[in-house]
């Protein structure tokens, strides 16, 4: 009966384990801080941030505009991405206000879903 214990195969995917072992520790590993930010953005979330609370589509277009000037004001979001997602609530705000509440909904979750934002905020 041959020896599989050390087959050419069984060898290479050991090997493979091994080497994505060690490339995932890698990832887990502290270097000194150069006090430098890196990607992160010294700025943050004020504490005590909140977002507006109820039902209806006046709620949904504040919680959203809410979002987004957070997202503004940490960098997130660029200048000109930001102008184009303050107009798509601005017309969801007017829809709303004309009182098509479903339409108005509809606009915030099509403009959350087209620039990555949960539409269940």
């Amino acid at each position: 009966m041959p020896d599989h214990r050390f087959s050419p195969r069984r060898i290479l995917v050991l090997g493979a384990l091994a080497g994505s072992a060690l490339l995932l520790a890698g990832c887990n590993t502290t270097s000194p801080s150069t006090g430098a930010p890196g990607f992160a953005s010294l700025e943050f979330t004020p504490h005590g941030y909140s977002l507006p609370h109820g039902k209806g589509c006046n709620v949904r277009v504040a919680r959203y505009r809410a979002v987004i000037d957070n997202d503004v004001h940490i960098g997130q979001v660029n200048k000109q991405v930001s102008k184009t997602i303050y107009r798509e609530i601005d017309r969801a705000a007017a829809v709303c206000a004309r009182g098509n509440d479903a339409k108005s909904q509809a606009m915030i979750r099509a403009s959350e879903i087209k620039y990555g934002y949960p539409s269940t905020i």
